[in-house]
C-alpha cells in the first residue's frame, strides 16, 4: 500500500507517517498543503491519501476540497479525511457519490493506533468508516427514509453498519446474535429499497443512503470550487 499524507501539523505528520510504516504501509510523500497534496497524488499514484480537512492557507475546508478533487480524477483512490471537529454534513458531502473507499474520522482516534488501522485497512479493502460521533449525530436527529420507518433497533444497527462494524462486531456490541443482526439487516435493506447487487456495497450505501436525507441543499463543499 503506497500513501500520501496531508497534515500542516508537523508533529502530527510525523506520527501518522510512523504509525503506518511501523504496520508495513509505504508513505510515498509528505505534504503540508491542499496544493501540495494534489501534486503528491498526480506524480506518485498513490493507493491512499490521508488528509487534514482544515489546511493552509485559509484553515477553512480546503483539505476536504482537495479530496473531492482527487476522487472525481482517481475513482479509485481510496481516502481518509481527518477533522478536530465534528462536521457531519462535510463527511455525508465527501462521502454521499462514493461512499466506499473513504473515511472521516476524529483525529482523536489516531491515538487508539489499533483502532485507527482497522479504520484504514476497511478503507482499503473498499469500505468506509465514518467517525462515531459523526454517525450519532445524524442518527440522533435525521428523518427517516425509506417506504417504511426504521425501527428503534434498526436505527441502531445502522448507526452500527455506518461507522464501518462487521455482523459480529455489531452482535457483540449489542449482546444479540449474529442470526438477529442479519434479520435487521435484511429489514433495513427492504425499507431503504436496496435489492442485492454485485456492483455496490449495499451494507454501506443503507447507511449513507439514509444519511444524506439530511444533506442540505447548499453543501458545505463543491468539487468546482478553486483550491
Amino acid at each position: 500500500m503506497r500513501v500520501v499524507i496531508a497534515e500542516d501539523l508537523v508533529l502530527l505528520r510525523q506520527a501518522l507517517c510512523r504509525i503506518l510504516v511501523q504496520d508495513g504501509i509505504t508513505v510515498v510523500a509528505q505534504v503540508g498543503d491542499a496544493d501540495a497534496l494534489v501534486s503528491a497524488v498526480v506524480s506518485e499514484r498513490p493507493d491512499l491519501v490521508i488528509a487534514d480537512v482544515r489546511m493552509p492557507p485559509t484553515f477553512t475546508d480546503e483539505g476536504a476540497r482537495a479530496a473531492l478533487i482527487l476522487r472525481e480524477r482517481f475513482p479509485e483512490l481510496a481516502v481518509v479525511v481527518l477533522s478536530h471537529v465534528v462536521e457531519p454534513t462535510l463527511a455525508m458531502r465527501l462521502a454521499a457519490d462514493r461512499p466506499a473507499r473513504f473515511g472521516y474520522l476524529l483525529k482523536d482516534r489516531v491515538l487508539d493506533i489499533d483502532d485507527f488501522m482497522a479504520a484504514i485497512h476497511r478503507v482499503m479493502d473498499g469500505g468506509t468508516a465514518l467517525d462515531e460521533h459523526v454517525v450519532a449525530h445524524w442518527l440522533g436527529g435525521a428523518p427517516r427514509a425509506g417506504p417504511a420507518a426504521l425501527s428503534a433497533r434498526e436505527r441502531e444497527v445502522l448507526g452500527l453498519l455506518a461507522q464501518g462494524l462487521s455482523n459480529v462486531a455489531i452482535s457483540a456490541r449489542l449482546f444479540v446474535s449474529e442470526r438477529t443482526v442479519d434479520s435487521h439487516l435484511s429489514s433495513i435493506f427492504v425499507k431503504l429499497g436496496l435489492p442485492p447487487s454485485a456492483e455496490h456495497n449495499r451494507r454501506v450505501r443503507a447507511a449513507l443512503a439514509w444519511l444524506r436525507g439530511e444533506t442540505r441543499a447548499n453543501p458545505d463543499v463543491r468539487p468546482d470550487q478553486p483550491i
